[in-house]
């Protein structure tokens, strides 16, 4: 693992040469949250990020964050087919139909869990009773992305594949993936969150 200028070690796939990735890197990935609208952002931004880079979709945050009403799921489980289309010449964002149609269904499962058990904070963090797993072996799903993106499917939420899933869980800090060596790296698991 190479030292970076700043004295640090990072994860192989945090871009020097793109200090809003390295800020991802260094202040957000891995980190838990529990606010539902940051984790509605975080679905929304994953769904988006499916067959593309991450990298691609967090250069265009700002512009999907001003498009899509500051990430509310509320005002965007109540997009019309006119708000849709004017989503899809948006410059600024991904234009993809069927990822803006997802946006704005997903929006509506994610407010019926969210009804459902209190806040998605409650429902998502049940699953591991508040604590973040550290998983640092390279994989691209698990038992968990595996039975969630299954559960959600099977609720019609799209664009979820396990893969999907798995890069929202380390997005929100659900799960952990810093390398080893990385200075955002710790190696046993974190004591469950007060409160979940």
């Amino acid at each position: 693992m190479t030292t970076w200028a700043d004295g640090k070690q990072r994860c192989f796939w945090a871009n020097p040469n793109n200090e809003r990735y390295v800020r991802y890197h260094d202040e957000e990935w891995g980190v838990p949250v529990h606010d539902d609208r940051k984790l509605y952002e975080m679905l929304l931004l994953e769904t988006f990020q499916a067959g593309l880079s991450w990298e691609c979709v967090l250069n265009k945050r700002d512009a999907f964050r001003a498009a899509f009403d500051d990430f509310d799921p509320v005002k965007i489980a109540a997009y019309d087919e006119t708000k849709r289309e004017a989503l899809r010449q948006d410059p600024g964002i991904i234009r993809n139909r069927l990822k803006i149609k997802a946006a704005v269904t997903n929006a509506k499962i994610f407010l019926e869990l969210a009804k459902e058990w209190g806040s998605f904070d409650n429902y998502l963090w049940h699953f591991t009773g508040g604590k973040t797993l550290q998983e640092h072996d390279g994989r691209t799903h698990s038992d968990l992305s595996d039975s969630l993106s299954k559960a959600w499917k099977k609720l019609g939420m799209k664009f979820v594949g396990t893969t999907v899933v798995y890069s929202y869980l380390q997005a929100v800090g659900v799960v952990d993936s810093h390398e080893p060596g990385c200075f955002k790296y710790q190696g046993i698991n974190q004591s469950p969150v007060t409160g979940h």
